[in-house]
């Protein structure tokens, strides 16, 4: 650790620029895979421009609490799927996992793909559940 401190303050602007990379790159991949929205405005969507919720935990998962009327594609398998949500290209579409962490490689996919607005859910169902806010068991 003290070699670290040494190095880093012999060589600051190095890292510094390997700092600013860093966050370069986090920036990059949040934008190509569209931006996150919280519960309101996830629910505001949901109900006011009528925005399709995509979950993409598997089905265990989904069955065990889900957002009302989602759609559960697992993640593993919405590349074969797309045809499934073609009629969704120009509604809103809002990506849920189970954490926030995985739904940006599916948001993304929806993206290159031509839908025109997708979001993904910050924190995941664990932050819906978490502030109290209805899911659907099966």
């Amino acid at each position: 650790m003290e070699q670290f401190i040494e190095f880093a303050t012999n060589h600051w602007i190095l890292v510094g620029l390997l700092a600013g990379c860093f966050g370069l790159l986090a920036l990059d991949g949040s934008l190509k895979a569209g931006p996150k929205v919280g519960t309101h405005e996830a629910t505001r969507l949901i109900n006011q421009e009528n925005a399709l919720v995509l979950d993409i935990r598997d089905k265990n998962d989904f069955k065990a609490g889900h957002l009302v009327d989602s759609v559960n594609i697992p993640n593993a398998q919405i590349n074969n799927r797309l045809g499934e949500l073609e009629k969704h290209k120009e509604t809103p579409v809002i990506v849920v996992c189970k954490a926030g962490q995985t739904s940006s490689s599916a948001a993304k996919l929806l993206k290159d793909n031509g839908f025109t607005s997708v979001y993904r859910l910050s924190g995941g169902i664990m932050e819906w559940s978490g502030n109290n806010l209805p899911l659907v068991k099966k």
